[in-house]
């Protein structure tokens, strides 16, 4: 039988105001595209995308029977999440090995997270 690969968030954590120079922004983007096909030819891929800046992000907090919506980020930081690729890999040292990959391209922090247990999906 098989062995049922796991998904595995790939986070992209971004200095708050730290934007590359247009060349810089170019050659990342390059690479960041070379690790994506990658991930696809190993059908390792599942989803991921950029995120908009996080100050027109809005947090949504229930209280009382009522939800409320701020403006910005949950929490001041000095980094943010600036992007995420959900992979599948057979264990967490393949999944690192991509983040390394991704860290490389991106010249940012990636977190490595697997997803809780999930029931069988076939």
């Amino acid at each position: 039988m098989p062995v049922q690969a796991k998904r595995y968030l790939l986070s992209v954590y971004q200095p708050d105001g730290g934007i590359p120079t247009p060349e810089a922004l170019q050659t990342i983007m390059r690479d960041v595209d070379t690790v994506n096909r990658e991930l696809k030819a190993a059908d390792a891929w599942v989803f991921g995308g950029g995120l908009q800046p996080q100050n027109i992000a809005k947090v949504a907090r229930a209280k009382a029977g009522m939800v409320h919506f701020t403006d910005g980020p949950f929490a001041e930081a000095k980094e943010f999440l600036g992007g995420f690729c959900i992979i599948t890999a057979p264990n967490f040292d393949a999944a690192a090995e991509w983040a390394g990959k991704l860290a490389r391209a991106t010249t940012l922090p990636i977190e490595v997270r697997p997803f809780q247990d999930e029931p069988d999906r076939a």
